[in-house]
């Protein structure tokens, strides 16, 4: 099919090449524009223009769809279907009104649970057994529109948002063009979503990525690894952060005691405790929690067993707040 593909980062990219590895005319691609990067701040191309370039593919980037002149180049390039993955710019009416077999959405959740921004991190941060990938038509609403096609795939207890979210990528580029191929063959049959059982996943901010000893192992567990890559869980330590990059669940979780227990000595210890330090392992508000991966301020990444010989930590130690800081 002739195909107007819209997407920006790099799950877009991997949809983009594997829609053009299965043979489809892609006619142009849209993106948002080119945004400084890093330290020095260097104008960088997203990746799905990165892609569309090394294919001589037209590309557009247009600061929104609602001009009547972007909406007629859109008219122009005649596109049987618009495609759209991780593009970050709403379709107006106008636009969706143009491709004869509609437009279509490649959502990184099973609909209508997770609608938004940060899909995958959420089903991390809330401690999900299972997500998935979902395509759907594309309407006026936000992640509204008719289910096509879902793939199901389970969360492994210790991956993050991060390793999470290139599987999905994969597994839902593959699932796209499977869904590209039906909708061509006229084989897809639209499912209408149950809106009463929708749910939001907004964004993620650097305020919600600071916690305390205080709530349960489990919780910081899930919140370590849905805040890896971004923005990292951190905690306060003598008044500096501290992030969390992996962590794993100490033994005897099933407790319900309050504070963790040191294997050892069978002990109960209040939240902040050091109980170990090889692993580095710390009571929680319930249970403890291992820290296999810390970056403190102004270092590089090091293991969290490192972290505490640097410190002298030992047994008994406490890890405390500073002030203002959460907790």
């Amino acid at each position: 099919m002739r195909i107007l593909f819209m997407g920006t980062p790099d799950i877009a990219a991997e949809s983009l090449r594997a829609v053009c590895a299965a043979g489809h005319e892609v006619c142009a691609v849209f993106t948002r524009e080119d945004k400084p990067v890093g330290r020095r701040q260097t104008l960088t191309a997203p990746p799905a223009k990165q892609e569309a370039l090394l294919r001589g593919i037209p590309v557009f980037q247009p600061k929104t769809l609602r001009d009547a002149s972007v909406q007629q180049e859109i008219r122009a390039l005649a596109p049987e279907i618009i495609v759209v993955v991780a593009y970050g710019r709403i379709l107006p009416p106008e636009v969706l009104a143009i491709p004869p077999r509609g437009c279509i959405n490649l959502h990184v959740s099973l609909l209508p649970k997770y609608r938004g921004a940060a899909p995958v991190q959420w089903a991390v941060l809330n401690g999900d057994a299972e997500t998935g990938v979902t395509i759907m038509r594309l309407d006026e609403g936000l992640d509204t529109g008719d289910i096509l096609m879902v793939e199901r795939l389970a969360i492994g207890p210790e991956e993050t948002s991060g390793e999470l979210f290139r599987r999905v990528s994969s597994i839902g580029a593959a699932l796209l063009t499977r869904c590209i191929a039906r909708i061509a063959a006229g084989l897809v049959t639209p499912t209408p979503q149950d809106h009463a059982k929708a749910t939001l996943a907004p964004p993620l901010t650097k305020e919600m990525a600071g916690f305390t000893f205080e709530q349960s192992a489990q919780a910081l567990h899930n919140l370590i690894r849905g805040m890896n890559p971004w923005p990292a869980a951190w905690f306060c330590c003598e008044g500096k952060k501290v992030k969390v990059l992996k962590s794993r669940l100490a033994g005897g979780q099933a407790s319900g005691l309050r504070g963790g227990r040191d294997a050892g000595q069978g002990a109960s210890a209040a939240p902040g405790a050091v109980l170990a330090v090889k692993p580095l392992t710390v009571a929680c508000g319930q249970g403890a929690i291992e820290l296999l991966e810390l970056v403190p301020e102004g270092k590089k990444p090091m293991e969290g067993s490192a972290w505490a010989a640097g410190r002298r930590l030992k047994p008994g130690d406490r890890l405390f707040p500073g002030p203002g800081e959460p907790g």
